[in-house]
């Protein structure tokens, strides 16, 4: 028997400074490689942990601020 197919949403993903933006860039990969429609919102700080242009690549969309 196969588990419904969860219907793709809309998630919104914000990143504070601190180790935890290295695994949230697992997170999103698991959500887009989902399905799911992922805007990132990194802080400023979050940002000198992970850049833009990780974000962008694995959401496939402009960072948010």
């Amino acid at each position: 028997m196969n588990a419904p197919t969860p219907t793709p949403q809309r998630v919104v993903l914000g990143i504070s400074g601190g180790i935890a933006a290295y695994k949230a860039c697992e997170l999103l990969r698991l959500f887009t490689e989902s399905g799911h429609d992922v805007t990132v919102v990194p802080t400023a700080a979050a940002l000198e942990f992970v850049g833009a242009p990780t974000w962008e690549a694995l959401s496939g969309k402009p960072v948010a601020s």
